[in-house]
């Protein structure tokens, strides 16, 4: 009888154990999801009010928006395309390394850009704005070059298969429409 009560005892800490570690990755899960729900809500509440200062803000205010959209835009379209063909290419990973620290230039830059946003001083603004357009420009252009080329890889490994496929369908078809029948084996005559 002691030893089925151990037994039952046992039993029951086992399940209570998995029962609290499950809670615990559950928990963790939903935090993870929650964050992540959060970071992307608020970065579309973001996205939108960048939009609607574009044409509401007039002057150097517009321009720090527009300038934010542009940069925001050229690094989220290059994640995306690396993203959908990186698990495909394993040459990518270094175009994807590549895109990582140009993304940390363009968060640094982005925040430089916010910060302006909210100066009073308009001149300071329009002082600083053709330094801050340039590296804008060159942040976009680096990005831009990295989709094109993954874009361009992509198309050209497209075009290859599609042109072996196709040469080994032309094989494969003329071989089925080859239907001259079988020479029946030669039997060695009597005398050899």
């Amino acid at each position: 009888m002691e030893t089925a009560g151990i037994i039952v005892l046992l039993l029951v800490l086992i399940f209570a154990s998995l029962a609290t570690i499950a809670t615990f990755r559950t928990v963790r899960a939903v935090k993870r999801g929650v964050a992540r729900g959060t970071a992307q809500a608020r970065r579309l509440v973001e996205d939108t009010q960048l939009k609607a200062r574009r044409y509401t803000t007039p002057g150097v205010g517009g321009e720090v928006a527009q300038l934010r959209i542009d940069l925001r835009t050229a690094i989220d379209a290059t994640f995306a395309a690396l993203d959908e063909r990186h698990p495909d290419d394993a040459a990518l990973a270094e175009a994807a390394a590549l895109l990582a620290r140009l993304n940390d230039h363009a968060r640094a830059l982005d925040g430089e850009l916010k910060l302006l946003e909210r100066e009073p001083d308009k001149s300071r603004v329009a002082a600083r704005l053709p330094e801050l357009t340039t590296r804008v420009h060159h942040v976009t252009h680096s990005a831009d070059s990295l989709r094109w080329a993954a874009q361009d890889r992509a198309h050209h490994a497209t075009t290859d298969d599609l042109a072996a496929l196709t040469d080994q369908i032309a094989i494969e078809s003329a071989a089925l429409r080859h239907w001259t029948p079988a020479q029946p084996p030669k039997l060695p005559s009597p005398g050899e």
